[in-house]
């Protein structure tokens, strides 16, 4: 996965949205996080380097210290809307180390090392959003076709995916992914 970029919107609390794209792919996977992980994440990816180094920074000096690097990062679960992460460490001389994380923290190293991001299969399945340019070419495919009106179909759970399923591309296009993950929240449960 590469990052495509942070977002926020002012009804957020101060959270924003981390935004993961499958390098040879066309999903997208949105992870809101807080503002701390955020300016850690974008500092770093801006090549700002403070004055005093932040708790990432330190982490990679102690990781260094111990003469290892991280190999990866994996976004390896999705449990009740929260995502779980490892770190892979390793030096020449031990077995790989396997660290639990919150996958912000993991991200931000995962940066600092210049190590890859993975996410694991189910999880972007179970979370992933496709792109504008996937989204657009099946929405378009399927205008027209069979689509009944609210008062021939009434009030029934198919009526509401398909407005959830709308208001998801819509979502999409103007790249509020805060909104496209509650909203593909909302269809999980609708399809659960």
């Amino acid at each position: 996965m590469d990052i495509l970029g942070l977002s926020t919107s002012p009804s957020s609390g101060g959270a924003y949205a981390l935004i993961l794209t499958e390098t040879e792919g066309n999903r997208r996977l949105p992870i809101i996080i807080g503002t701390f992980e955020a300016q850690a994440i974008a500092l770093e990816l801006e090549s700002i380097k403070p004055p005093r180094p932040m708790t990432h920074d330190l982490l990679k000096s102690v990781v260094e210290s111990f003469s290892s690097k991280v190999e990866k990062v994996v976004i390896n679960d999705l449990s009740e809307g929260t995502f779980f992460a490892q770190i892979l460490c390793q030096n020449d001389e031990s077995e790989p180390i396997e660290l639990d994380a919150r996958p912000s923290d993991a991200i931000a190293l995962a940066i600092r090392f210049g190590a890859p991001i993975f996410v694991n299969t189910t999880v972007l399945d179970e979370a992933g959003i496709l792109s504008e340019e996937s989204s657009a070419s099946k929405s378009s495919k399927g205008k027209g076709k069979g689509v009944k009106s609210e008062q021939e179909a009434g009030k029934t759970e198919m009526t509401r995916m398909e407005e959830l399923e709308s208001e998801l591309q819509t979502a999409i296009e103007t790249e509020n992914y805060e909104k496209a993950a509650k909203i593909r929240d909302q269809i999980q449960k609708l399809k659960g």
